[in-house]
C-alpha cells in the first residue's frame, strides 16, 4: 500500500521517489506527497519529472498519478523521479480545509443538535453542509462569520494524530461519521483526528484525512457568501477564503458605503435609515393609493348616463386601471349618484368590463354575462358586482352597446 504522506507533512512541495508501476499514463510511486482527491478536498496539482499531473486518485490501496494525456512521458518501474506540488493550490486547499473545520466549530456554538453532512472545496469557494434542528437565518450567518474570523485572529494551533477507531470515537465532541471518515481511515483500525485549538479546550475536533495549516492565523479572512437548503434538515453554507474572500468583503463594504451615501447616513446607521425610508415609502404608497381611488371615483362619476331597459345606467371607458381597483369606487358611485347600475369598460390590450348595481333593478352578474355573450371572453360575479375579461371588441363599441341595448 502506498499512502499519501501529504496529510502528515502538508508543507512538503518537492520530493524524490521511485516509480513502482506504470499503466499507460497512470504512475504509482513507492511514496508520494501528492494528495489524492478525497472527502471533498480536490487532488493536488503539479508535475512528475516535468510532466503535468492531470489527476491524483487512490485506487486499490495505491495513490495513482494520472499524467496529462498530451504528456510524452517514458517512465518505467525503477526510475527515480522528482515530484513538484503546486504550492499555490496546495496552500489554498489546506487553508480552505482548515477553514471548514473552523466554520464547523463556529456552527457548534450557534446551532443546536448540529450534525455534519459533507463539504467540498472549489477554486472560488467552500461549502459545508450542516444538519440543524432549525434552519439557519441571516443572524446566524453573521455570527458564523464573526466567530470563524475570531478563531482565525486568535491564532489557534492545528494538530493531527492517529488513534484507533475506538479511541477516536471516544474523543469528546468529535465529528465522526461516514462522510468525515473518508480519507481519515489510514488503513486497518487507525483513524486520523484533526484538532483545532488546544487539546484540553478545542475549537473543533474531527476525523479527517485532509491537509491542514498549522495555525488558524494562516487561513486569513473568511467571508460567508450564502446559504441554501439542498435537502430536508440540511443547511448548506458557502464561504470563501483568500482572494475571493478579500474581494467579497471589499464588495460588501463598497455596497454599504454607496447605500450610506445615498441615504445620507453612516454605515452603522443604515438599518435605521432604511427603516425610515421604508416607513416613508409606505406612507407615500398609501397616499398614492388614496389619490388614485379618488381619481377613479371622479372618472366614474363623469360617465354619461342612459336609460337602459327602464334602469338608470352610467357607462364609460377607463384606462390605466384594473378590475379590482374599480370595485369600491364603482359601488360607491352607484349609491351616491342614485344609479341603478354603472358599467366601466377597461381600455388597453386586454379589454374588460365591470358592473356595479343595486341588485334590484339590475343584476350585475347577468349584465356581465350579456356582455361576454355578445363580445366573447368570460367572467362572473354577484347581483351587486361582477366583472368579465377577454372581450374581443373595441372598448368604445362595448360601452356603446351597453348604453343602447
Amino acid at each position: 500500500m502506498t499512502a499519501s504522506r501529504a496529510p502528515a507533512e502538508p508543507t512538503v512541495r518537492e520530493f524524490e521517489a521511485t516509480v513502482e508501476s506504470v499503466d499507460g499514463r497512470e504512475v504509482v510511486l513507492d511514496e508520494t506527497y501528492f494528495y489524492p482527491a478525497s472527502g471533498g478536498q480536490p487532488a493536488d496539482r503539479g508535475t512528475l519529472d516535468g510532466h503535468l499531473v492531470d489527476d491524483v486518485v487512490e485506487r486499490d490501496g495505491a495513490v495513482v498519478h494520472a499524467l496529462d494525456p498530451d504528456a510524452d512521458a517514458a517512465l518505467a518501474p525503477g526510475d527515480e523521479v522528482t515530484g513538484l506540488i503546486d504550492d499555490a493550490f496546495r496552500t489554498y486547499c489546506a487553508r480552505a480545509h482548515t477553514a471548514s473545520h473552523v466554520l464547523y466549530g463556529a456552527a457548534r456554538r450557534v446551532a443546536d443538535d448540529l450534525g455534519y453532512a459533507g463539504f467540498d472545496i472549489s477554486e472560488t469557494k467552500v461549502r459545508v453542509d450542516l444538519t440543524t434542528a432549525e434552519p439557519l437565518g441571516d443572524g446566524d450567518l453573521i455570527e458564523l462569520e464573526r466567530l470563524a474570523n475570531r478563531a482565525v485572529w486568535d491564532s489557534l494551533p492545528v494538530s493531527w494524530a492517529t488513534h484507533s477507531a475506538d479511541e477516536a470515537r471516544d474523543v469528546d465532541g468529535i465529528a465522526f461519521n461516514t462522510k468525515t471518515e473518508e480519507g481519515a481511515m489510514s488503513g486497518g483500525d487507525a483513524v486520523r483526528v484533526v484538532t483545532v485549538g488546544e487539546a484540553d479546550d478545542p475549537w473543533d475536533v474531527a476525523a479527517c484525512g485532509g491537509t491542514h495549516v498549522a495555525n488558524t492565523s494562516e487561513i486569513g479572512p473568511i467571508a460567508v457568501l450564502e446559504r441554501s437548503n439542498p435537502g430536508e434538515g440540511v443547511t448548506r453554507v458557502e464561504f470563501a477564503v483568500g482572494p475571493t474572500a478579500i474581494d467579497e468583503l471589499g464588495a460588501v463594504h463598497a455596497a454599504a458605503l454607496d447605500a450610506a451615501t445615498a441615504l445620507d447616513a453612516r454605515v452603522g446607521e443604515l438599518p435605521d435609515a432604511v427603516s425610515r425610508l421604508r416607513d416613508e415609502a409606505d406612507r407615500l404608497e398609501a397616499e398614492l393609493r388614496d389619490a388614485r381611488e379618488e381619481l377613479l371615483a371622479t372618472r366614474l362619476r363623469e360617465f354619461p348616463t342612459a336609460d337602459v331597459g327602464g334602469a338608470r345606467w352610467a357607462v364609460g371607458t377607463v384606462d390605466d386601471a384594473d378590475p379590482n381597483e374599480l370595485r369600491e369606487p364603482a359601488t360607491a358611485a352607484v349609491a351616491a349618484d342614485d344609479l341603478d347600475a354603472l358599467a366601466a369598460v377597461g381600455t388597453g390590450d386586454a379589454p374588460f368590463v365591470v358592473v356595479a348595481a343595486d341588485g334590484d333593478a339590475v343584476d350585475a352578474g347577468d349584465a356581465v354575462g350579456a356582455v361576454t355573450d355578445e363580445f366573447g371572453g368570460g367572467g362572473g360575479g354577484g347581483p351587486t358586482f361582477a366583472q368579465g375579461g377577454g372581450l374581443d371588441a373595441d372598448p368604445e363599441a362595448v360601452a356603446a352597446w351597453l348604453r343602447e341595448r
